[in-house]
């Protein structure tokens, strides 16, 4: 069994920062942290050491939520003005973006997504596929290149009643096939049963979704109350909120993962936080659609264990931990809101916590997911400041080195299991296709 002994300038551990530790890995798990000159005389024979000087060695981040084949909008103007959240959905993102997705197309996204998680240190992650089009098998498409890529996936695909109730039932066979074929103990990409909302998924639908999750065992996860336009349909077509709505189904407890959270009451999050429900934030793209802002340290009080995710819209994860960490001290008008070390900590242990991965934090037991970060700030990085170093003054390109599962997916600033130019060039060259399709149709 490969063991691998790392030391830094320091280790974050769950006590804070530690200068002169030291992390010991057993094959794909964490052995031992400790102090590094007590670890070193009692390695076993056969440990390489590695020493990464003055970087700091950190658990590796997780992206809770995720859209792979969110890179087909980037940068792309709506033709018609978007004016509200329906308005959006119907007009742009359906019929433009994920009613043309197929494998080819998830494939190329998929190997961009792995190649920016990556350089963001995010070894593990979780990724809701919406093309109603691109099924059967698209999420085994993905499997492939996320295994190849090395990092720690849960992938799904958004199953939903928009295009039809046949074309959700065969997103609902996909979630569970991909479970059942990938659950497995040790598996490094696994599945969940992702649903879409209340306005586009029926109640016995989504009653159908809940009782194959408890029959396969695996989580279920929702996007929940993006913007106003959720609640205002619940309460308009059922006189009930959308946690009301799911709690009445029978659906909310430990297993279900909740997404976006930015217009829930009062009542809604003690309802949420009694079900052992977890949720997953998203400050930059809620911002992008117009949708507000979550309020997420009302769920953390109530007790809601809450993560972070990209939603393939900033993948870089060093700006979404800024956003959480900014956007709320000015929706509030409070500079001590949302301090940086929690949102640190949403960012890797609650996260982790959040989707079910044993990992997040440096400890014995733990998976091996770690990397390390430069600590060549202007000003000195120590106990007290780190959090903020980290989140506001870190970037990609000061991550250094990433291990998931115990391998090197980056080492010395490289990646090690992707090509990133190749990689931007063929997702270039997709993309330019799949934005002139207009003008192609127009000279026929």
């Amino acid at each position: 069994m490969t063991r691998t002994f790392l030391k830094g300038k320091f280790v974050m551990t769950p006590e804070g920062l530690k200068e002169g530790y030291g992390v010991l890995t057993e094959g794909n798990m964490i052995k031992a942290v400790g102090p590094a000159d007590k670890l070193e005389k009692e390695l076993p024979e056969g440990t390489e050491t590695i020493d990464f000087g003055d970087e700091m060695i950190l658990p590796g981040f997780v992206n809770g939520h995720n859209h792979m084949y969110g890179f087909l909008s980037h940068g792309i103007t709506a033709e018609s003005m978007v004016t509200d959240f329906s308005n959006y959905l119907e007009d742009f993102w359906w019929p433009l973006v994920e009613d043309r997705v197929d494998h080819e197309l998830c494939e190329i996204t998929t190997k961009q997504a792995c190649v920016e998680m990556a350089d963001s240190g995010v070894t593990s992650f979780v990724d809701i596929l919406e093309g109603p089009n691109s099924i059967p098998r698209a999420l085994e498409v993905e499997r492939k290149v996320v295994e190849s890529a090395g990092l720690r996936g849960i992938l799904s695909f958004e199953a939903c009643e928009r295009k039809s109730r046949e074309n959700g039932e065969a997103g609902l066979s996909e979630n569970i096939g991909f479970v059942k074929e990938h659950n497995l103990p040790g598996a490094l990409v696994t599945g969940l049963m992702s649903i879409h909302t209340t306005f586009t998924c029926s109640k016995d639908f989504i009653k159908k979704a809940k009782d194959m999750c408890r029959e396969a065992g695996c989580l279920m996860h929702m996007h929940l109350s993006e913007s106003r336009f959720e609640p205002d349909h619940c309460l308009s077509r059922y006189g009930k909120t959308p946690v009301e709505v799911y709690d009445e189904l029978g659906c909310l407890d430990e297993n279900i993962l909740a997404s976006q959270l930015v217009k829930v009451s009062d009542k809604e999050i003690e309802i949420l936080s009694k079900r052992g429900v977890k949720g997953i934030s998203m400050p930059l793209s809620n911002c992008e659609v117009g949708g507000g802002v979550a309020p997420v340290e009302k769920l953390l009080d109530a007790g809601v264990t809450v993560g972070l995710g990209t939603d393939g819209y900033v993948n870089n994860f060093f700006e979404v931990m800024r956003g959480a960490f900014l956007i709320h001290k000015g929706y509030q008008e409070a500079p001590q809101a949302m301090p940086a070390k929690t949102v640190y900590r949403m960012a890797t242990e609650l996260g982790a916590k959040a989707i079910g991965v044993n990992a997040g934090s440096l400890e014995a037991g733990k998976l091996a997911d770690i990397i390390t970060v430069g600590t060549d700030t202007p000003t000195p990085i120590n106990e007290n400041n780190v959090y903020d170093q980290i989140i506001l003054f870190r970037n990609p390109s000061n991550v250094g080195n990433v291990m998931v599962d115990g391998k090197w997916v980056k080492r010395n600033g490289e990646l090690v299991t992707l090509d990133k130019e190749a990689v931007r060039a063929e997702l270039s060259e997709k993309t330019q296709g799949f934005w002139n399709y207009r003008k192609q149709e127009g000279s026929k």
